[in-house]
């Protein structure tokens, strides 16, 4: 059984974005782990692991267009099923 279940990934395209911060709020608010907050002031990539990608997603809507949205189902994977 894997701890955190959801592998979610997006791309936030906004102004002044700032990947130290967003890293940042991730860690502080969310639990889970893997995180990956990369790019520059107008696009960022998330990937987290997570039980609760809703509470990812809503954030960083808040921060600008979210699009390219994967959340996969690890624990599914890993029984090797579809995720």
């Amino acid at each position: 059984m894997v701890e955190f279940k959801f592998d979610t990934q997006l791309l936030i395209e906004g102004q002044n974005l700032n990947e130290d911060q967003i890293n940042d709020y991730i860690t502080n608010h969310f639990k889970g782990d893997c995180l990956l907050a990369v790019g520059d002031e107008e696009l960022i990539k998330i990937h987290y692991h997570t039980n609760e990608p809703w509470l990812i997603l809503e954030y960083a809507a808040t921060l600008g267009e979210i699009y390219d949205v994967v959340v996969e189902n690890m624990e599914r994977q890993a029984n090797g099923l579809k995720g």
